[in-house]
């Protein structure tokens, strides 16, 4: 069975460049960013990318070219990741949990022209230290470095420079960029980890992301006096995709630099969001589990988006019932959203399915019980792999997800898990393969296996089990920190396990039972 978004409407794609241009004609003076201490109307945010974008050209970036952005959230990460776009590059979004295990291939694969760092959260981790040792440890030309705020450091074009440079460059020279993109080049490329170690670059185009995210803001009834809270990384598509929907709509984005539950209710608060888009339990349980929570007057909050099992969806809307709750079912490679649960669902279906398709995508389920997918939105294939590629993409343009899921009579998604070893911790993708490579780089590890286990905060998290060497020696703790100075917090193991045997069949080690072993020592069984 195929299913497919009936028939109507019209499709408009633009370049996201273009988004944002038409944002500030029209609504010069209506607020495009909203953060706790800061905001920026469409104007000015305009006026800050176009800099940026003039700084880019002015550095030698070319009309293609990759252009890393290692931010937190903030003013300068979107006009970061806006002004590549209005200079014809590809912006690639890094995830700032990465360390020196994980940035250098990142930097080395994506064969990156400039990277875009800032000192906005120097007090808490110094980006600009991390990504310069990330620089040194790869082989061949090294990308132009930026460091927008006030800091200077040795090896980086700081914010003054680059807007002085900025000022050298002719601002047709950016509009004729801005113009000449095509729809169907690459705007985004995300690094998602896959089954391997490696995490893989996602290429996604300005039609796939524009029309997605256009989609999602109908399903939304998201407008130009809407305020959408979205507090997930700029470098994740649970908070491109809404960027990209508030700038088609002229809506308001609105986040922070971090998540802290109490800090995120102020702010949703006093600027009466409309649209909540937490996304994933841990933000929402945070939110409702607050103190302030019972106090907080949300009650401009029409919808709230969560992607969590039905139990769990049913308690978090219990927790807002004024606002309507919708689910979803996306993932990277299919552009972030592939189908939505719509305003007029009943309850029961809004929160058993994920939704139907978004106009344009199909959804097809297997003999075996595997979601595919194909339409617009898809990327194009795995960036510098061709063999992943065609693992993953089939001749008919069919992505095979690794996911299970059937379809309900009405053509609505049930997520029902995963083929694929893949864990998913608090909305991260997590590849065992590439915690048990670190591992295996501690002296006495002489092999990992890593396992998830269900977390009821992250829903689940990984847990490993290491055989040592003859005569080695090294406790759960020693472990846990070899991972935690190499690795994203979010893929360090919670529990490591020291084994002397390994449950084998005739040819493999068998990871059923070693998280059933764990299970049973933490009474984790239902």
């Amino acid at each position: 069975m195929t299913v497919a978004a009936p028939a109507g409407g019209w499709i408009e794609a633009s370049p996201i460049g273009d988004l944002l241009v038409r944002a500030a004609a029209s609504r010069p003076d209506g607020p495009a960013l909203v953060f706790p201490q800061e905001r920026l109307t469409w104007a000015e945010l305009e006026r800050r990318a176009t800099e940026i974008g003039r700084g880019l050209l002015a550095l030698g970036v070319e009309p293609g070219g990759r252009v890393g952005v290692l931010q937190a959230n903030g003013p300068d990460c979107v006009a970061s990741i806006l002004g590549a776009l209005l200079a014809g590059a590809v912006a690639v979004p890094m995830n700032i949990r990465y360390r020196v295990a994980e940035l250098p291939h990142l930097i080395d694969d994506a064969d990156l022209a400039a990277v875009l760092v800032s000192d906005r959260i120097d007090a808490h981790v110094d980006l600009a230290a991390l990504l310069k040792e990330s620089v040194a440890r790869i082989e061949g030309p090294s990308p132009a470095l930026v460091l927008l705020g006030e800091r200077r450091d040795d090896g980086f074009v700081d914010e003054a420079e680059l807007t002085r440079h900025a000022a050298e460059v002719d601002p047709a020279a950016l509009d004729v960029r801005r113009r000449a993109v095509r729809l169907r080049q690459p705007a985004i490329l995300l690094y998602t980890s896959g089954t391997t170690s490696r995490p893989s670059g996602c290429p996604l185009t300005h039609e796939a992301l524009v029309r997605n995210w256009t989609e999602v803001a109908g399903v939304l009834a998201l407008g130009p006096d809407d305020r959408l809270w979205a507090p997930c990384p700029l470098f994740h598509l649970a908070a491109i995709g809404p960027l990209v929907a508030c700038a088609a709509t002229g809506a308001a984005f609105v986040s922070d630099t971090w998540f802290d539950p109490g800090r995120a209710l102020e702010l949703i608060e006093r600027e009466r969001a409309t649209v909540l888009y937490p996304a994933y339990p841990p933000i929402s349980q945070g939110i409702f589990g607050d103190p302030g929570y019972a106090d907080a007057d949300l009650a401009a909050a029409r919808v709230i988006v969560n992607v969590a099992p039905p139990d769990t969806l049913r308690s978090m809307q219990a927790a807002i019932p004024r606002a309507t709750q919708l689910s979803l079912y996306g993932l990277t490679e299919g552009g972030g959203a592939v189908t939505y649960g719509r305003l007029d669902d009943e309850e029961e279906a809004r929160m058993e399915t994920c939704g139907a398709p978004l106009p344009g995508i199909e959804v097809r389920i297997t003999a075996a019980g595997e979601i595919l997918v194909r339409g617009y939105g898809l990327c194009e294939g795995y960036h510098g792999d061709p063999e992943k590629t065609a693992a993953t993409f089939d001749a008919d343009g069919w992505l095979h997800t690794g996911d299970r899921g059937e379809l309900d009579p009405a053509g609505r998604l049930r997520f029902l898990g995963r083929l694929k070893e893949m864990l998913k911790v608090g909305g991260e993708n997590v590849a065992p393969a590439e915690v048990e490579a670190r591992l295996e780089t501690h002296p006495a590890v002489k092999l990992a296996q890593v396992v998830g286990i269900p977390d009821e905060r992250l829903v689940e998290v990984p847990v490993a089990f290491v055989e040592l060497l003859p005569g080695a020696a090294a406790d759960a703790e020693e472990l846990i920190a070899h991972c935690r100075d190499g690795i994203a917090g979010f893929k360090v193991p919670r529990h490591v396990r020291v084994v002397e045997e390994w449950p084998l069949s005739a040819t493999k080690i068998q990871k059923g039972p070693l998280r059933e072993r764990m299970l049973d020592e933490l009474q984790l069984h239902a």
